[in-house]
């Protein structure tokens, strides 16, 4: 298992991700090699200064770098070179069973499409977010940024792709798929999500349990949250705000500590045809060790494969 990680990615990249990748590297099995894309005098420097030999990891030389506020589509075309473009272009052409990068998000996403394109019967992928629920399970919120408006059909496929990655990462059995919405009631909410609760209700494959209110996401009733990308990204925002108000009052709860970010690593895209991961921009070197883990463990359970299985029949293509 090859996996590949932008190292020149992130607020404070390279020093973290390199960093990170130390971190990864001392608890991955021997049989699993990292990929390092980016400068290689950085690279060889820090390692250096880990005290770790470079043998350990495959280098790959980048000479450009997508800054996170360059605008994706011009700066994945115009930067071929780039530790992000080289990335890609060696998981399209299979080098590597994974990519991740702590990077320019909206870069990530061009990529993927770009280079190992979206699933057949996936009209927009999307980005999902873990919810700690309080029964001590984890759930899925998606999209949380990606897709800020979407037609009913899309967010039914973002319940299959989240129903498929809860089942085989979050080791939920059945996952109970809910519908973000502002009350309980079938009639509720706009015409969107009036619509998507009808598809949802009537398709087969989706254990569809109705809508659920903003106020019952961490109560475990259900496993798969969806929503828009706006609604969702404002879920997470105000979710990261609250853990820090609740670390800077010093107030300490196993739960909460749960909403941490560095433990979850990032998120993957779901919906192309490989196994793709964005961190955080802040990402220090635990959260990048824990997406580099998160990647091996979408590759060792296969889960990009069994999505593109369960849209093989997928009604909205």
């Amino acid at each position: 298992m090859k996996l590949g990680l932008d190292i020149m990615g992130g607020d404070y990249a390279p020093k973290t991700t390199v960093g990170g990748a130390v971190e990864a590297f001392k608890v991955l099995p021997k049989e699993v090699k990292l990929v390092l894309f980016g400068d290689e005098g950085q690279i060889l420097s820090l390692l250096k200064e880990h005290g770790v030999s470079a043998d350990n990891f495959e280098i790959v030389h980048t000479t450009e770098v997508i800054e996170m506020a360059e605008s994706p589509l011009k700066a994945v075309s115009q930067k071929p070179n780039s530790s992000i473009g080289v990335g890609f272009r060696y998981l399209k052409e299979k080098k590597i069973d994974a990519f991740a990068s702590n990077g320019n998000t909206g870069a990530m996403m061009v990529g993927a499409l770009y280079s190992v394109k979206a699933i057949d019967g996936v009209s927009r992928p999307c980005l999902i977010t873990q919810v700690p629920m309080e029964n001590g399970k984890t759930g899925i919120l998606l999209d949380v940024g990606s897709n800020a408006d979407c037609r009913p059909e899309m967010l039914c496929q973002f319940a299959l792709l989240g129903q498929v990655y809860t089942k085989y990462i979050c080791n939920t059995p059945d996952p109970k798929v809910g519908l973000l919405n502002i009350g309980e009631e079938e009639e509720k909410g706009n015409i969107v999500a009036q619509a998507t609760h009808q598809l949802l209700k009537n398709h087969d494959g989706i254990n569809f349990i109705g809508n659920v209110e903003a106020r019952d996401l961490f109560d475990g009733n259900a496993d798969v949250i969806v929503c828009e990308g706006f609604v969702g990204n404002v879920v997470l925002k105000e979710a990261e705000a609250f853990y820090k108000l609740i670390k800077r009052r010093k107030i300490e709860d196993p739960y909460f500590d749960r909403f941490n970010y560095e433990l979850h690593g990032g998120s993957p895209i779901l919906g192309v045809n490989s196994n793709v991961l964005v961190g955080h921009g802040i990402s220090n070197e635990i959260a990048t060790k824990n997406l580099i883990l998160l990647a091996k463990n979408m590759v060792e359970t296969g889960v990009t494969e069994k999505i593109q299985k369960a849209f093989s029949g997928n009604k909205w293509q």
